[in-house]
């Protein structure tokens, strides 16, 4: 693995204050080298040590690679029909998804990674560099195995979601399903999966069923996550305090108390704009969490039904216009909150010694992610230190 210097650039956001000013380590007229997979050093961009192969920013702006810390990009079928009705009038119920599942069950396992690593590849155009998948379009045992091998094949961060919604063959037969996934489903789909997952919400799963589910994943080794509170106070924001989940994702509707809690349990609040702009409904507070002290982690959730979105700078720019953050605030959930979410301190920042995932940006500074909604802003993407995507390679 070669090394690669990039000079003159304009703005370096490290997240670390170590490595610059203010909270986000800012320094202007950097340089940084990367050799080995990692960041090796940063300072003035008149002293950068020669490398293997240079990159001038040409005065651009460099961040860290975004970590998408919420997605399900492993699916078939289409629900381009749900979102125009959506945009027509009709309200979002969560029962879309099992239109998803029976495209995705009839789907060969070729087409639905061909089709993930098209996604994937969007994602990294855009500057995502760390990605989460979960499971949850098939919800049988084989089939969700089937799902999560396909996940290993794009990244580290696999999420086992059996519970996303009760399929039909047990509609009438809930406890069967919720006693399949903590038991036979659980013990296929642990080996191949870090994380446990489970959609907390009046239309999916109600406290018990999801605590009795993620309570065995959790005995089994596994880390915990919850969707919850996306459609209604469901008691999944409490839920996830009460199991030490990494993460509790959407927080559409939590309360101040709610809030207080993820704060003191140390629960990241990950919140994914992109699915309110695309169902139409209101936005969580992000700024009830920040100011209660809350980790606050932006994710795409890309999936077919809610928010077919691959881009954290889209996702950045909603968040600074719809949650009340700050460009900033916006960064550094994008970056270091998603890494938070993912339980990973390598990742979300640029110190030395930390993994070398960056983007240059054609940009002056970071604002512009937000300030300029759609355009494609990078030109380079570093992945573990290598030119995962550049522009017009």
């Amino acid at each position: 693995m070669g090394s690669i210097a990039i000079r003159n650039i304009g703005e370096l956001t490290t997240n670390d204050p170590r490595s610059g000013d203010g909270p986000l380590g800012r320094r202007s007229d950097a340089g940084l080298v990367v050799a080995d997979g990692i960041v090796a050093w940063l300072g003035a961009s008149r002293d950068t040590p020669a490398a293997d192969v240079a990159i001038d920013a040409g005065e651009g702006a460099v961040i860290p690679g975004f970590v998408d810390s919420h997605t399900h990009l492993v699916f078939a079928g289409d629900r381009a029909d749900e979102y125009a009705a959506r945009m027509a009038g009709e309200d979002y119920d969560g029962g879309g998804i099992l239109r998803t599942v029976d495209a995705t069950r009839a789907a060969p396992t070729a087409s639905l990674d061909r089709a993930a690593r098209s996604r994937l590849a969007e994602m990294r155009s855009f500057g995502t560099t760390t990605v989460e998948v979960k499971s949850g379009y098939d919800l049988t045992v084989e089939g969700e195995r089937r799902l999560l091998d396909v996940a290993a094949g794009l990244t580290d961060e696999v999420t086992w979601l059996g519970a996303h919604a009760v399929p039909p063959e047990f509609a009438a037969r809930r406890d069967e399903y919720v006693a399949l996934l903590s038991g036979p489903m659980l013990a296929r789909c642990a080996p191949a999966a870090r994380w446990a997952d489970a959609f907390c919400d009046p239309v999916a799963f109600s406290v018990e069923e999801c605590r009795a589910v993620l309570s065995a994943a959790k005995a089994a080794g596994l880390g915990i996550r919850v969707h919850a509170n996306q459609l209604g106070d469901s008691g999944g924001v409490e839920l996830s305090a009460e199991l030490g989940a990494a993460s509790v994702d959407h927080c559409t509707y939590c309360t101040a108390k709610g809030a207080a809690l993820l704060a003191e349990r140390g629960v990241v609040a990950t919140l994914v704009p992109a699915a309110e702009f695309c169902t139409r409904s209101r936005y969580a507070d992000a700024r009830q969490l920040l100011d209660a002290g809350v980790v606050v982690a932006l994710a795409t959730d890309c999936n077919p039904g809610t928010s077919f979105v691959t881009s954290m700078p889209l996702v950045i720019a909603l968040a600074v216009r719809e949650l009340a953050m700050t460009p900033d605030e916006a960064l550094y959930a994008a970056t270091a909150g998603g890494a938070a979410a993912l339980r990973r301190d390598d990742v979300g920042r640029l110190s030395v010694g930390h993994r070398a995932d960056l983007v240059v940006l054609d940009a002056p500074t970071a604002s512009h992610l937000a300030y300029r909604p759609g355009t494609p802003l990078s030109s380079h993407v570093l992945c573990r230190g290598e030119v995962a995507w550049s522009r017009g390679s």
